[in-house]
C-alpha cells in the first residue's frame, strides 16, 4: 500500500514533536535514512546529521530524554502546516508554523497578559525524500536558538 505525503507527515510529526518517541521516529525512516537539520551548529545540543535508523532512535532518544523535564508541547489548535508536492513524486515539501502556548497568566483565550508570556510561533521548513513508503531523507530547516 503506497502511502501518501500526508501520512508520512503526520506519522513523523506524532512520532517525533508530539508524542518523542524514538524508536517510532526512527521507525518512519528507511535503515539507510539520513535526518539532516543543515542550520545546527556542529556543537548544538540537537543533532545536525543523523544516518540509518540506529543513530536516529539513539540521537533523538537522548535529545527527548535532555528535553523531558521542560519540554513543551505544541498547540495542534493553533499550530498549521502545508504540504507541497514537487515535480519528483518522492519529494515533498512542509511548511509549518507550530504554536506554543504562552503562561497566559494575565490573559484570557491563550494570549499573552501584562505578566504573562506570549505564544511563540516557530516556523520551519522540511523537505522530504521518500522511498518505499519511509523517509529516505529528511532535511529540517529552521532557527538553530530555538532549540536550545
Amino acid at each position: 500500500m503506497t502511502r501518501t505525503p500526508q501520512q508520512i507527515f503526520e506519522n513523523y510529526v506524532h512520532a517525533g514533536a508530539l508524542t518523542r518517541n524514538a524508536d517510532a521516529l526512527a521507525a518512519a525512516f528507511t535503515a539507510d535514512g539520513v535526518f539532516e537539520a543543515p542550520l545546527m551548529p556542529a556543537d548544538a545540543g540537537f543533532p545536525r546529521r543523523l544516518v540509518g535508523r540506529e543513530e536516529i532512535r539513539d540521537a533523538m532518544a537522548a535529545y527527548y530524554a535532555r528535553q523531558a523535564a521542560g519540554g513543551r508541547v505544541p498547540n495542534l489548535e493553533k499550530s498549521g502546516y502545508v504540504l507541497h508536492t514537487t515535480a519528483d513524486p518522492d519529494v515533498f515539501i512542509a511548511e509549518i508554523d507550530t504554536v506554543f502556548d504562552g503562561d497566559g497568566a494575565d490573559g484570557e483565550d491563550g494570549e499573552d497578559g501584562e505578566d504573562g508570556e506570549a505564544d511563540q510561533v516557530v516556523s520551519l521548513v522540511q523537505i522530504f525524500r521518500i522511498r518505499d513508503g519511509k523517509i529516505a531523507r529528511l532535511r529540517d530547516y529552521f532557527a538553530p536558538e530555538l532549540m536550545s
